[in-house]
């Protein structure tokens, strides 16, 4: 991408969104002109287009993929050999997604320029949000930006995520600094590895600036929340530290301990005594209004699983501060912008930019039934997939992509369903995940796995002539850290045995044990997701979920007892079969990945 395009600001950036909209169509056809151009005569391209870069070869020749097919390519140049594999640029780094389950996260190879592509995509945020709230650039933001520790691959490149790749780049740490992104969070708190440490820091800076705080956000809803829940356990640990002008010796590490007593610049007792009064109220109804008073919205991504985070958010800014979502992104590519982006979450829109990479569409029918009809891995014709401009509003589509860093026909595994368009590019309502059933904070829990940790715990109730008689699933988030709930219906073959709280827990930590890598470093080292419990329902409880759900309109010939419970009354009536509960006591076992 060509660097002149970081320099977009303001109303520059809105012309440049409307001549790439408007132009869309071409603007793709030379994306995957110059993706082919410069990739041809790679190993992986070669093989299919045999060094042609012409598009029409590509639709026919190149096959769509998932992540089983490209893996062994991005392992052998993680381990050492060349980029040249895929890419005709060099790869600079391997991003990590948040889940897989394949047990590990997946490995994206990243380039140089895709840095600026993300920076492009994050400085049209602020000229979109002028448009609907103005003065936002007479104050500060308090945005909580974590960077996670980074590995090393075996041949020495950076092995990260997509965030903590761009918040430790020159294009965050060099930003020009202006009244748009003016942070409450000083750098060295963002960059600090410890979340704890960094999450107190941040924290307090946002309170010594409340008065200043224009905007609220993280980059996911539950990260906020978790903000502040931390909040309401140390409240009074940083009034302390703010009546005092000193900060806490829990802060150890050099960089952030500096750039903190640089903000603790001497004792202020009055706002101290302001925050004190406020937190200790009885009710936190309100308490992100109360805490910072201008502020005029929260933004976070609120849409997929983060929706279920949505009642919480409105109960701690009593629903006075809309939800903003301002864009729809992932680790193997950056998407687009939400151009109305003080709407209901439920109505979000992505408009996906044309310049970002090159993206098709797989159909999945008026009503996306297909998407969880469908084989992740079954073999799709290269000739079913739609062009950007070509898709139908109100028809559901798996999004896949082409990108310059090496990824080519890729299923993201996103599901969307076109709500309308902007100029010629569509915009799209994010559905879902494909077959992901359970997600808290980055975890992704598909039905197979779910089935293949509870298949392999149940085998504990074996000896004790119990037997497994059918389950679902719940992510409870009524408190934080959220965490997964099973229903376990339990049949006793012989009544003269009995099973004890010891063997469900057990239970409990053997599912754990067999769930993907990111849930187990979510539980075990980033303390995002709390202990998982089963909830054992007495005999019946599954036949009287079937005669609920086939009242509502269900088929009795097609039912399937739902692996995950999305309904309030189905929850409702679980929760009143409930004849124990158990959790976890332990953490599961989470080793890093070493490369």
């Amino acid at each position: 991408m060509d660097g002149k395009k970081l320099e977009y600001k303001g109303e520059n950036a809105l012309k440049e969104i409307e001549k790439l909209t408007t132009t869309a169509g071409e603007v793709q056809y030379g994306i995957l002109k110059e993706i082919l151009k410069r990739n041809a005569e790679t190993e992986y391209l070669n093989k299919y287009m045999k060094g042609s870069i012409d598009v029409s070869q590509f639709k026919s020749c190149v096959p769509v993929i998932t992540y089983k097919n490209i893996y062994p390519y991005i392992q052998r140049i993680a381990n050492g050999e060349d980029s040249f594999l895929i890419t005709g640029q060099t790869i600079t780094e391997i991003l990590c997604s948040s889940g897989t389950s394949a047990g590990e996260p997946k490995l994206t190879p990243s380039i140089a320029e895709d840095l600026d592509r993300r920076t492009f995509l994050y400085n049209l945020i602020m000229p979109i949000m002028n448009q609907y709230i103005p003065g936002l650039d007479d104050g500060k933001a308090m945005y909580l930006y974590f960077v996670k520790a980074e590995l090393s691959t075996p041949c020495g490149l950076p092995f990260r995520t997509v965030l903590t790749s761009y918040y430790k780049s020159k294009h965050f740490k060099c930003r020009t600094r202006d009244p748009f992104n003016d942070f409450t969070s000083p750098d060295q708190a963002i960059l600090c590895n410890d979340s704890n440490q960094s999450m107190y820091c941040q924290l307090l800076a946002g309170l010594v600036h409340r008065h200043q705080v224009m905007r609220l956000g993280a980059v996911f809803a539950s990260a906020l929340l978790r903000a502040i829940s931390f909040l309401e356990r140390k409240w009074a640990q940083l009034c302390n530290d703010i009546r005092t002008g000193h900060l806490d010796l829990s802060i150890i590490d050099p960089a952030c301990r500096s750039a903190m007593m640089s903000i603790l610049s001497s004792p202020n007792p009055d706002l101290a005594d302001e925050i004190e009064s406020i937190c200790s109220r009885p009710s936190w109804k309100g308490i992100l209004c109360h805490l910072w008073p201008r502020a005029k919205y929260i933004e976070a991504v609120v849409t997929g699983s983060m929706a279920q985070y949505i009642p919480p958010l409105e109960y701690y800014s009593a629903g006075k501060l809309p939800l903003v979502c301002t864009m729809y992104a992932s680790s193997e590519c950056y998407f687009g912008v939400n151009l109305k982006p003080i709407c209901d979450p439920a109505e979000v829109a992505f408009t996906l930019l044309p310049n970002m990479g090159y993206f098709e569409f797989l159909p999945l029918g008026e009503n996306g039934a297909l998407a969880m009809d469908m084989d992740e891995e079954e073999a799709v014709p290269n000739d079913r997939l739609v062009d950007l401009v070509n898709v139908k509003v109100g028809c559901y589509y798996e999004l896949v992509v082409t990108t310059f860093s090496g990824l080519y026909r890729y299923r993201i595994g996103d599901v969307l369903q076109v709500t309308g368009f902007h100029n010629q590019a569509p915009q799209f309502r994010f559905i879902c995940r494909r077959n992901v059933v359970l997600s808290v904070d980055n975890d992704k829990t598909n039905e197979e796995d779910l089935h293949r940790s509870i298949t392999t715990a149940k085998k504990l109730l074996e000896p004790y002539n119990a037997l497994l008689v059918e389950y679902t699933s719940y992510a409870d988030t009524s408190s934080v850290p959220g965490h997964y709930v099973l229903f376990w219906e339990i049949q006793m073959v012989d009544s003269a045995t009995s099973i004890d709280a010891k063997l469900l827990q057990e239970c409990c930590v053997t599912v754990e044990e067999e769930l993907d890598y990111v849930y187990r470093q979510c539980r075990s080292r980033e303390k995002t997701i709390g202990p998982l419990e089963i909830r054992v329902v007495e005999p019946g409880t599954f036949e009287a979920l079937m005669d609920l759900i086939i009242s509502q309109g269900g088929s009795i010939n097609q039912y399937k007892t739902p692996r995950c419970i999305k309904s309030s009354t189905a929850l409702k009536l679980l929760n009143s079969h409930a004849l124990a509960s158990f959790s976890s006591p332990r953490d599961p076992k989470w080793i890093p990945l070493n490369g």
